[in-house]
């Protein structure tokens, strides 16, 4: 069974399945997002099945989420990449006061499983999911715009070794300065807790705290978790590093995720591109390792 049968047959059966939404017929629930309901389903004439992120407005608070949806859209149609999902359609009802009512997002429906629930063993094959990550955003970044929420959550791999990059809610042009936080607590970069210009550095930082919590099995404390303070700036050289934290991790790869995670912008690697030029020389070295391991072992 693959990844996205398994996904799809361990949904849950409790939940009341509309029958279909904007012609679409649901064929199961996949998953709740912030503000969003995610559903598997088939266009009725041509019978290709993808994933429906589907909004309700229920409050004044809700239309931020349709908003974002309409972000994801918006920004996903302007990029194209295999590691990237890809976005298929807007559908958007409104009352007769043309105010929005629900709204749903159709897009590619992924066969993979977000690392947050299952993660390689092998420091090899997570390093390789990285690359691949890494190769998305470049993409995006070649495109102008930054994905401001990298986490585990938002990064599927696949039994075949596929990676998708996923949720461009808060995507935006390089050089946005937004007027609220932003982000997942856990993986957010100084300049998003200050609303400073995102840069692709910002990508960055998300990165690296998620690839150290990928490493570690911990999570990075970030300026957003030291409760936003300027007395909780956070110092460099005082985070544990991967390896401080996981001995199996290679002194490389090790620092590699810390430079990604300073403090500063300027002093992270200046791009996806060359971080995954490095990440690649890593893989090589951590791959190579494993092997003459496993082949000492037999």
């Amino acid at each position: 069974m693959s990844s996205l049968q398994s996904n799809i047959s361990s949904a849950s059966a409790s939940i009341d399945l509309p029958k279909a939404l904007f012609g679409y017929e649901v064929l199961q629930h996949l998953g709740d997002g912030a503000g969003s309901r995610i559903y598997a389903v088939t266009h009725a004439s041509t019978q290709q099945v993808y994933a429906l992120k589907h909004v309700v407005r229920s409050d004044e608070k809700s239309v931020r989420f349709i908003e974002q949806l309409e972000n994801e859209f918006s920004v996903g149609k302007q990029i194209r990449h295999k590691n990237l999902r890809s976005v298929i359609n807007l559908h958007i009802h409104r009352t007769m006061m043309l105010r929005v009512s629900d709204a749903a997002l159709v897009m590619e429906l992924v066969d993979g499983i977000p690392l947050d629930v299952r993660l390689p063993r092998r420091i090899s094959d997570i390093v390789a999911i990285f690359i691949r990550t890494a190769d998305a955003l470049n993409a995006m970044h070649a495109a102008g715009f930054i994905h401001c929420d990298l986490k585990p959550a938002n990064i599927l791999a696949s039994d075949k070794g596929s990676v998708k990059v996923i949720d461009l809610g808060q995507a935006c042009r390089v050089g946005t300065s937004k007027s609220r936080i932003q982000g997942t607590p856990d993986y957010i970069s100084p300049e998003q807790v200050k609303l400073k210009p995102v840069l692709p550095q910002t990508d960055v930082y998300n990165f690296g705290a998620s690839l150290y919590w990928a490493l570690t099995g911990s999570k990075m404390p970030t300026l957003f978790t030291l409760k936003k303070g300027e007395n909780s700036f956070l110092v460099d050289s005082q985070l544990k590093t991967p390896a401080d934290l996981n001995p199996t991790v290679p002194e490389q790869l090790s620092s590699l995720v810390m430079e990604c995670v300073r403090v500063s912008p300027l002093k992270r690697p200046e791009s996806m591109a060359t971080l995954k030029s490095r990440l690649e020389v890593v893989h090589h070295v951590v791959t190579k390792s494993e092997d003459a391991r496993r082949s000492g072992a037999a």
